[in-house]
This record gives structure tokens, sequence and C-alpha cells, in this order.
């Protein structure tokens, strides 16, 4: 048996690649939506994708499930479990509890595990050349190393109303009647690793087995003493701000994401054309420079999705595809970094990416607005914001700051004054940068606070 994990450091997410080295055939788990990867790894272990399958409805990445099955013709897989309001609407087999997936030697078998999600299965593998019984487990949103998927999201970004609690409820019980049942020696792979927002404590380790979360996971004494308020408790405090963006990614996985075939390469831009195509509104310009290098300089605008590891998630937080029509052509050194961004961006269902240019030059530009900690002394905002995270804010945040976090902003402007200056600061200043350039296409009066918490803390420390 094969098994691979493929990790996505942008958005912290893991999809994992099976196979049956003796009958060539594979199935890909909660597969993300650019899938030339798994074609790659078909390829180089002589492997066939029969089969494509995922682990619940994603709120956090858009799913590739229906993309990899449009382009291999394999089987695809979701669950059937959670009641009527939580079923796909696009055709695929339904898996209930207990019901198997089969590659040659392997058997895969389906477990309804409900808390993160009403409908969320786990998947026990078997590897029948070696044993008859499951020695791995794909978890999804369910078990991570060190912690366990949120049961709130569904509150945060699904419009549900106070669906947490009975989520928190079933989450224990999954844990108690369905985790804990099992062998310790079974090897766990979770769906996220740190960094997700779909739980609080997320540990970086790629994988992690049963027993060793029994004995040490922070939830194992309060199933011990079956304290189920007190694992509530616990579970439901503190978990980070849910970005606004994670909404519109469950209903679009929930109805099927649009499939997108193969893709074309991007056009390479002049100035010109990216003149005009502004001029005219039909493309936003996206700025992938270090926020310090826009701050001296960006197109008249621009919206600014630093390249790097975090394209996608900055993507979400500064683009809406159901509000913003226009498309985007991106600044990128090459056609190569400019596919890798289209890449990550259509992660997060961000698909209108037309172009790129090399260059600002023979481009309308302005320069960001910003304050110093010094000039915000004698400055009075229309508001001060804050767009970390809300347990950043409770650590410490700038007198007389509202919080509200970068993923929200775009989505909460009804918490945004009608006019007057508004001041922005994070923790560096890229967040900050995302954020404001957001605000600003919207009309908004942004001024950036030059070196955002960390310097204003240092200044007042030597004033």
């Amino acid at each position: 048996m094969l098994l691979e994990r493929i990790y996505d450091e942008d958005l912290a997410q893991a999809s994992y690649f099976i196979g049956c080295q003796a009958k060539g055939e594979a199935i890909v788990i909660d597969a993300r939506r650019d899938v030339s990867e798994y074609f790659d790894l078909a390829a180089r272990h002589g492997m066939r994708i029969t089969a494509v399958a995922e682990t619940h409805i994603h709120a956090d990445y858009l799913s590739g499930t229906r993309e990899l099955a449009a382009a291999t013709g394999a089987q695809a897989y979701v669950s059937g479990e959670g009641g009527e309001d939580w079923q796909y609407g696009f055709d695929a087999n339904r898996l209930n509890h207990g019901d198997t997936i089969t590659l040659g030697n392997i058997t895969i078998e389906a477990r309804h595990t409900p808390g993160h999600t009403p409908e969320h299965l786990i998947f026990l593998v078997t590897d029948g050349a070696f044993s008859t019984d499951p020695g791995y487990m794909i978890s999804g949103d369910f078990v991570f190393a060190g912690d366990l998927g949120r049961p709130d999201l569904l509150d945060e970004a699904a419009g549900g109303v106070d669906t947490r609690f009975e989520g928190a409820k079933q989450l224990f019980s999954s844990l108690k009647h369905q985790f804990l049942t099992l062998p310790d020696h079974i090897l766990v792979y979770p769906g996220h690793g740190a960094g997700s927002a779909c739980g609080k404590a997320l540990g970086a380790l790629p994988a992690t087995t049963v027993g060793y979360e029994r004995t040490n996971a922070w939830w194992a004494e309060y199933l011990a003493k079956d304290d189920e308020q007190g694992f509530i408790d616990e579970l439901l405090e503190g978990q980070p701000d849910a970005h606004a963006c994670f909404g519109r990614m469950k209903r679009e996985n929930k109805n099927g994401p649009q499939v997108l075939g193969p893709l074309s390469p991007l056009e390479a831009f002049t100035s010109d054309q990216v003149r005009s195509a502004l001029e005219e509104d039909r493309a936003i310009f996206v700025d992938t420079r270090s926020h310090d290098q826009v701050k001296q300089g960006t197109v008249i605008g621009a919206l600014n999705i630093p390249a790097g590891g975090k394209t996608a998630s900055f993507g979400a937080w500064a683009y809406d595809p159901e509000q913003q029509k226009q498309a985007l052509i991106l600044l990128a050194e090459d056609q190569q970094q400019a596919e890798t961004m289209r890449n990550h961006l259509m992660r997060v269902g961000i698909d209108r990416v037309t172009g790129y240019t090399i260059s600002l030059a023979d481009l309308p530009q302005t320069q960001p607005a910003t304050i110093t900690p010094a000039e915000l002394e004698d400055f009075e905002p229309a508001l001060l914001l804050d767009v970390r995270n809300k347990s950043e804010h409770a650590q410490g945040h700038i007198p007389g700051s509202l919080q509200l976090s970068a993923g929200r902003v775009l989505w909460h402007q009804d918490q945004l004054p009608s006019s007057g200056p508004i001041v922005t600061y994070c923790q560096s200043g890229v967040r900050n940068s995302v954020a404001a350039s957001a605000l600003r296409r919207q009309g908004y009066d942004v001024r950036e606070l030059v070196g955002s918490y960390a310097g204003c803390s240092a200044w007042k420390q030597s004033h």
C-alpha cells in the first residue's frame, strides 16, 4: 500500500493519495482544486486514480473532488450522513456509517463522526496485503494532532444559531464511541495542521496515533472522567476568528464547486492593456509585493495580495467573488509565478485571474496613506481598527481600538464609519496592508499605522 500526504502550507490543509500497488489503483481524499500534483503522483507510481472522496463539506477551501473526478473519470464519494440539511447537491456516491470502498487489497471504511459538522466522516484504512485490521485513519477535521475540529463554524460561517453546543456534544460522543474504541496503534492523518482556523491549538506534526491522543490530548481527561460539560466549555473557549469567506465556500462545496477543466496559460499583458482594463473597470490590479514595497507606491485601486506562503488566505480576505466581478491582473516576475498564484487563488474559489504583468511602469500610481505612532498621539480618527484575531486583541491592543479581523472586514462594513479617516493596524503590517487595500477599494479613507502594533508598542516604550 502507498499512502502519501499532499500538504498546502498556505491553507494548512492536507489531502491524501492512497494506492494499491498490486492493482495500480488509487484514491484521493480531500483533494484541492488544482489537481496536477495528484496526476504527477499517479504517473510516478504507475497508478490510475479511480476514486475520490471527502470527509465533510469543507469551509476553509474549495474542494477539488468534482474537479478531479471530472478529469479522471473516477468515482466520487461523499457523506450521506447528517440529515436532510447536510446532503450534497451534486451527483456522487453517498457513504453511510460502515460503508466501504475497495481498491485491490485496500479497504477503506467510512465511520460517521459528527461534531465538527453533522455529516462528517473519517476513513479507516486496512492494508489487506498486510493485515485484516485497520492501521490508518484519515481523520479530516475530527481529530488533529493535539486538538479537535471546532464545532462552532456553522454558527460563525454558515449562518447557524447556537449549533456549537449540539456540535460539541456530538464531538464528545464521537470521541467516546468511535475514536476511543479503536486500538492505540492506528496512525491518524488529520486534514489540517498548525495555522488552520479549523481549531484553536493544532499541532504541526503530520500524523499522530490513537494511543498518543488518548494519553496526551487536552480532551483526554474529560473523556476519562466522562465530563461532557467540562469538555464543551473548554472546547468552545478561545476559538479563533472564522474568516467570512468560509460561509461562501461552505455553500459552494455543498452545492458542488464549478468544474474548471484544463487551464489555459496566463497571458502576459502590456502596460497599455493593463491601463485600459483598469480605466474601463474590467479588472483589478493585484500588487503581489511585500507590504513594505507597496508602501513606496502602488497602482491606484490595487489590492495587496502578497506572493508566497499565504496567497490563498490573503486573496480570500481581500476579494469577494460573489460581489466583485472584475478579473484580476497579477503583478508577477514571470508566467510561472503568476500561474502558481492562480493555483493558490483557485483553492479559495477565486477563478477570475485573467493575466499578469511584470512591471508597474506607465501605470497610474499612488502612495498608500500611513500614520506614525507619534502622529497618532494627536490624531482623532473616525475609527481605530485592529485587524488581528480577537485572541491577539485580548492579549493587548491600542486603547480605543475596535477588533475586526482582516478576514472579516470586507463583509462587516456595517461596523465601519460612513465617513472620516480609519487608522488600521495588525501585529507587524502584513495583514494590515491586505485589509487596508481592500477597504480603500470600497472607498474608505484608510491610514495604516507604521510598524503596526509591534512598532507602536516599541515606540511607546522608548518615549
